[in-house]
């Protein structure tokens, strides 16, 4: 996966918005202004691929258990976010893009139903 797939990815989700509220390379994903992907464009140009994402406690430690690549959050909750660092080699496309999935769906479970029911019209 490259920067550029995983940003037309990103933007097919209903909802979301992309910012940079931290620095200028620090990409934010949100959907509804809540954050479910970061990742810093530097680590990209320097070859160090990686994002962030929230994600099930529960899931989130049985994922670092099972893939060297996925580590607990950097600056970040521990406890519900991951890092991914995409240059591993042991984190398929297909995984990551459901782990994204599952960190988008995780922000709108968690948006007021007034919000959440805007996603669907």
């Amino acid at each position: 996966m490259n920067i550029e797939q995983l940003y037309k990815y990103c933007q097919t989700k209903k909802g979301v918005t992309e910012t940079f509220p931290f620095d200028n390379t620090t990409l934010v994903f949100k959907v509804l202004g809540k954050m479910f992907l970061l990742t810093s464009l530097k680590s990209w140009e320097e070859g160090e691929p990686a994002i962030n994402l929230k994600c099930d406690p529960i899931k989130a430690e049985t994922l670092r258990a099972n893939y060297q690549s996925i580590i607990p959050g950097y600056h970040m909750s521990k406890k519900h976010w991951n890092t991914l660092q995409l240059n591993q080699g042991d984190l398929d496309t297909p995984l990551v893009l459901s782990l994204i999935d599952h960190s988008y769906d995780l922000v709108v479970e968690g948006l007021p139903k007034k919000l959440r029911d805007s996603l669907t019209r």
